[in-house]
């Protein structure tokens, strides 16, 4: 492992066009589970100049509850779009144009979830470390904090000039394998006025920045690059075109990790890209939690229809108090990764997902209604008794 060297991550906040998606394909996912438990919703959105298109197969028990949710589309797209901010000219709740293209689940898919299998094949990765109280990679989880931070400040009316449309950056020098400072910081952001320079926008966002970062990690040395290219007025979907699931290093762990390619957002959690992330990733925590490791990077594999894993492999970089075999090992005694386990163990399904669309799927707090499940370290003690 190298000691000494700078890493970097990037964020974007809700009102980016990839991340509306996200949010729009959510929350379709949360209508659905709200009236059954089980149901099934592989949902995709795209977003364009006065438009959104949702599409993807959904499946409920009852034929009638499935038609009309599959009426209140609209709706839900509509809540989503005022609820990130969007009232543009170009793109405004009220007047976007909304296609509705869901269909019914295909019976040959259905049919290996039906018997507790995967919904499909795949490689899921989960990760964490010591940089942060959040076990999460100091850039990633920085860099959604700067968004989320801003975000607040937009819809509370402290920084009524911003606009949904963000993207932050951060490269962190790391000496001895612990981040120590941040060499630069890059923060694009939508705003107001034309007449607004990137001076203007850099006084406006700067305290909020230096809010969250940790004190001392801004140098006389680092490099501020805010709204780099000027002007940025038109944005969101209307500035480009957004899809569901292109933002999947953003999701997880801004590169720190491997990724096995799978995006999360519209996908019921019968689909093993969404759930066995998440069950990788609270594996590795709570590997870490335990004291096993300082860092872990943990992979499951499946097989569509197959309800075991097909292989189960962790890396602690060298950082392990136990050997990595040992750990392995535990891993299954502490819990079924069947994907009808991790649905149980972990109680994922609940409409709890919308949430998950925006700064990151992990490094944040578990909720009381079980939001972020897959944070909670509660799995320390069976870890070492295991071992």
């Amino acid at each position: 492992m190298r000691k000494n060297y700078t890493f970097t991550s990037e964020s974007v906040s809700e009102g980016h066009p990839d991340k509306l998606c996200d949010r729009v394909s959510d929350s379709v996912l949360d209508a659905f589970l709200s009236l059954e438990p089980n149901a099934r919703v592989a949902c995709e959105t795209f977003a364009t100049t006065s438009r959104v298109i949702v599409g993807g197969e959904v499946g409920l028990t009852d034929p009638m509850v499935l038609a009309d949710t599959m009426g209140k589309i609209d709706t839900i797209v509509r809540d989503c779009v005022r609820d990130i901010g969007y009232e543009q000219d170009q793109f405004h709740w009220k007047t976007l144009e909304v296609q509705n293209y869901l269909h019914k689940q295909s019976a040959h898919i259905a049919q290996g979830v039906d018997k507790n299998g995967a919904g499909d094949q795949g490689i899921m990765f989960g990760y964490a470390c010591r940089e942060t109280e959040a076990l999460m990679p100091a850039p990633i989880q920085y860099a959604q904090a700067i968004l989320q931070r801003l975000a607040v400040a937009r819809k509370s009316g402290e920084a009524p000039s911003l606009r949904p449309d963000a993207k932050s950056q951060l490269s962190v020098r790391y000496e001895d394998g612990k981040p120590v400072e941040v060499t630069s910081i890059v923060l694009s952001t939508q705003h107001e006025s034309e007449d607004q320079s990137s001076d203007d926008i850099r006084a406006i966002v700067e305290p909020y920045i230096l809010e969250v970062l940790p004190r001392g990690w801004i140098t006389p040395k680092t490099e501020w690059w805010v709204n780099p290219t000027g002007t940025f007025v038109i944005g969101g979907p209307d500035g480009d075109a957004g899809l569901t699931g292109r933002k999947i290093i953003v999701d997880t762990y801004g590169g720190a990790a491997p990724h096995g390619g799978g995006a999360f957002s519209g996908k019921d959690p019968t689909k093993v890209d969404r759930s066995a992330a998440y069950a990788a990733r609270y594996l590795a925590k709570n590997i870490v939690a335990a004291g096993l490791a300082d860092r872990c990077t943990l992979q499951v594999s499946y097989a569509i229809g197959v309800s075991k894993p097909l292989s189960i492999y962790v890396d602690t970089h060298g950082t392990g108090q136990v050997d990595d075999a040992l750990i392995e090992s535990a891993v299954s005694k502490v819990m079924d990764l069947s994907p009808l386990g991790i649905r149980t163990h972990l109680d994922l399904c609940k409409p709890i997902y919308a949430r998950t669309a925006a700064y990151g799927h992990f490094g944040r707090e578990p909720q009381a209604d079980g939001g972020f499940s897959w944070e909670r370290i509660d799995l320390v003690e069976a870890l070492k008794k295991a071992v």
